[in-house]
């Protein structure tokens, strides 16, 4: 609880949305059948997040690693989210949503990446919560990007080797201006972080849910947030 007896909510969520796959088999129905699942399950779990006060939505949506599925997934998922774009957007702005992404989002092709940058610049004056859609995304790389900056920066005397700390690092991450992460969630029963989020999550409290992403809503995400509130997070301490 905190100081004024009021249940903690943490300002920063992310989630590994998986599962999409193996509830599409459960049913027989075929994978892209799952995919369209876990786009509505999206839309339930931003709402929540709305409702609940969350500031920060962070959402594993396609990982660099991803790349290595067959041609026909890739574009079943590459056209979902252009979908999910033109049906959602207008909620987005009746929610008050700011979209952001992270990730080298260039690689989807021309024809998507004009419709996220329409959507990053309509959205942008938006407060209620901040979407972050995680696309092309890979913590691993994102972090050698960080150390690379900081060598060239060290390199041209703008810094000294020495003066390169944490705050250094994090502050050369895409997610620089966001809060802290509190809560990372990976449905699906999967018990591994595959490469996101990586030095965010270092005390970041983790949840790890059988729940298939599909199957997300309201009443999963209130429960994980009554599972943060029920933890003591010592950042190290005792």
């Amino acid at each position: 609880m905190s100081k004024d007896g009021a249940t903690p909510v943490p300002r920063h969520v992310a989630i590994i949305m998986d599962g999409n796959g193996r509830w599409a088999q459960q049913r027989g129905l075929p994978r892209v059948a799952g995919h369209r699942a876990g786009a509505d399950a999206v839309r339930r779990a931003l709402q929540a997040a709305v409702d609940h006060g969350v500031e920060v939505l962070t959402l594993y949506a396609f990982s660099s690693e991803n790349w290595r599925r067959s041609e026909e997934e890739i574009g079943d998922l590459t056209a979902l989210m252009r979908f999910y774009l033109e049906r959602e957007l207008n909620r987005l702005m009746a929610e008050g949503v700011r979209l952001k992404l992270i990730g080298d989002y260039s690689a989807v092709g021309p024809e998507l990446v004009g419709k996220l940058e329409k959507a990053l610049e309509r959205t942008a004056g938006n407060t209620r919560l901040t979407l972050v859609v995680a696309l092309n995304y890979g913590s691993r790389a994102e972090i050698a990007a960080a150390a690379r900056a900081l060598a060239v920066r060290s390199a041209s005397g703008e810094i000294e080797p020495d003066d390169i700390d944490e705050q250094s690092i994090a502050g050369e991450l895409q997610t620089r201006d966001l809060p802290e992460l509190d809560l990372l969630i990976r449905t699906s029963g999967e018990v591994r972080l595959s490469n996101f989020l990586l030095w965010q999550a270092a005390y970041a409290e983790l949840l790890f849910l059988d729940t298939l992403w599909p199957d997300f809503d309201e009443q999963v995400f209130a429960d994980a947030l009554e599972q943060y509130a029920g933890r003591q997070r010592r950042f190290g301490g005792r």
